[in-house]
C-alpha cells in the first residue's frame, strides 16, 4: 500500500539547531510527492517529504500481532538525512513491524518515528494478520545429562583430546601421552 509521510518543520529550540524535524502523519493511499508544502502556520511548516510502500510479510505477522496490541498502534518511519536544504531528509521506509524498526535505531545512522495508524490501516494490517498469522508453540530444549562441573586440570578443557592442545598444562600432556 502507498503511504505518504508528512513532516513537520519547526523552529529550533536552542542556537545549535535552526530546525527540528519530525515526522508527525501518514496519508495512506497518497500519489507520490517530494516535499510539497502541505500546510504553512507561521514558522511551523508540514511537507508531504515522499510516498513509498508499506508491505507486509507473512513471516512477520508476530511483529505485527505486537506492535497492534500497542494501546496506540503505530507505523514507524524511517528517515535519512541528506545535504540538500531543499529536500533535508530521504524517507526510506514505512514498516508496521516494531522489532524491524529496532533494527534501525541500533544502527543510529537514520531517524525513525512514531506514526499512529489511521483506523483503515490498521483493519487493513488486522486483516492480514488474521489470514495468516500461526502461533508458534514454544518448545523448551532439554540440557545434555552430561556433567558440565567436572574439575579441570588447568586451562585446558580434559574432554578435548590430542597433544595439540596449546592451553592443556604440562602435567595434562604428560597423562595424555603415556
Amino acid at each position: 500500500m502507498p503511504i505518504g509521510v508528512v513532516v513537520k518543520r519547526q523552529p529550533g529550540v536552542t542556537r545549535w539547531a535552526r530546525h527540528s524535524w519530525k515526522a508527525t502523519s501518514i496519508l495512506p493511499g497518497a500519489p507520490d510527492a517530494d516535499w510539497r508544502e502541505l500546510r504553512r502556520a507561521g514558522d511551523v511548516v508540514e511537507f508531504h517529504a515522499g510516498t513509498v510502500t508499506l508491505e507486509l510479510f507473512g513471516a512477520e505477522t508476530e511483529a505485527y500481532v505486537h506492535g497492534l496490541g500497542a494501546q496506540v498502534p503505530c507505523v514507524y518511519v524511517v528517515m535519512r538525512a541528506t545535504t540538500d536544504a531543499a529536500r533535508p531528509f530521504e524517507v526510506l521506509l514505512v514498516t508496521a513491524s516494531p522489532y524491524e524498526a529496532q533494527d534501525y535505531c541500533d544502527t543510529g545512522e537514520e531517524l525513525v518515528e512514531k506514526v499512529a495508524m489511521t483506523p483503515g490501516l490498521e483493519a487493513w494490517v488486522r486483516d492480514f494478520v488474521e489470514r495468516f498469522h500461526e502461533d508458534e508453540e514454544f518448545i523448551k530444549r532439554r540440557r545434555h545429562r552430561e556433567r558440565t562441573d567436572k574439575v579441570e586440570d588447568g586451562i585446558g578443557d580434559p574432554r578435548i583430546g590430542g597433544a595439540g592442545d596449546v592451553y592443556a598444562s604440562p602435567a595434562l600432556q604428560r597423562r595424555r601421552l603415556s
